[in-house]
């Protein structure tokens, strides 16, 4: 039988693995001052980034770069660099930008989808300009949602990662590590006292962050429909198997989704195949290679269930 362990070997442990993590991923976090041009004068923003390619791209949140061209980057050992913006995406908050530099230290990618609500995480960013800040905790929860903006769009960021990690401004695009100082967030808000949010790195994040990096932007299909969650009628839930759908609450003149019949009040079943319980898996749906394409839409309308065929466009973005 292993000897129980004590209070003091559980903190010497923690702190063991926290000052490791943190020792990895330090020398790979930057922190930004953005340069905005203003009607009068140039105005400076701040935030953190993390170096993601040896060669000097960097990712941040897309909002701490809003309204800017370029900036300066400090990064842990003292040096800095003018750095450019090579792409925002505002409805992801994820942005790139690049440094003159070769041989950085980039940090390795996790999985978001493998966390645990309950699981160490560690912060690591440049808050209220203090640089290399540290900051541990847990993951709060999973799957929360925030609803960003870009001018007159909207669109729901799902599977955000809820963390009690110290999250304060100037944190907004530093590191979200798991313990084996991979990263597997990007910090994106705080929440309230205690909580604070960040962007998941999973698949789609990793399809964002690529195509910013060779394009500058990242393209989605647009439908032209304003939809939420509603649960099935007893019988369509009994044939499909599912208790939700997307009632279509409103349909843009013109849409796509106009030119195909789709109505209010139509309840989306499947788009292209795939379940649509959520705006989620709808949006999921709506990416770069369905734009001009043809996707069927399967909904149940007036006691009937039809199929539709839908052709997306590209979504504009103020």
């Amino acid at each position: 039988m292993s000897p129980k362990l004590n209070e003091g070997d559980a903190l010497d442990a923690y702190s063991s693995v926290v000052s490791s993590a943190a020792e990895r991923i330090l020398p790979s976090v930057a922190s930004l001052r953005v340069s905005r041009e203003g009607s009068r004068h140039r105005a400076q923003g701040g935030g953190s980034a993390v170096v993601i390619t040896p060669d000097g791209f960097l990712l941040t949140s897309g909002h701490v770069l809003s309204g800017g061209k370029g900036g300066r980057a400090s990064l842990m050992d003292g040096t800095e660099y003018e750095f450019e913006v090579v792409g925002v995406d505002p409805l992801s908050d994820l942005g790139v930008i690049r440094l003159p530099a070769s041989n950085l230290p980039a940090v390795s990618f996790g999985d978001a989808d493998d966390l645990r609500v309950g699981q160490l995480v560690i912060a690591i960013g440049t808050p209220m300009g203090f640089a290399g800040t540290v900051t541990a905790g847990v993951v709060s929860a999973l799957g929360r949602s925030l609803t960003v903006r870009s001018g007159s769009t909207a669109r729901i960021l799902e599977n955000i990662i809820q963390t009690d990690a110290a999250l304060n401004p100037g944190n907004s695009g530093g590191a979200l590590a798991n313990s084996r100082a991979q990263v597997v967030g990007i910090n994106t808000a705080v929440a309230g006292v205690g909580l604070g949010l960040a962007i998941p790195i999973d698949a789609q994040t990793r399809r964002i962050i690529a195509a910013l990096m060779r394009e500058g932007r990242f393209r989605r299909a647009y439908l032209g429909v304003a939809s939420g969650r509603r649960p099935l009628p007893p019988r369509v839930a009994s044939t499909t198997g599912r208790r939700f759908g997307l009632e279509i609450v409103e349909v843009v003149p013109d849409s796509p989704a106009a030119k195909a019949g789709l109505r209010p009040e139509d309840l989306i079943l499947e788009v292209d195949g795939v379940a649509t319980e959520d705006v989620g898996d709808l949006q999921r749906v709506l990416m770069e290679d369905a734009i001009d394409g043809q996707l069927s839409v399967r909904v149940f309308r007036s006691g009937e269930t039809l199929t539709l065929t839908v052709k997306p466009e590209e979504l504009q973005v103020d």
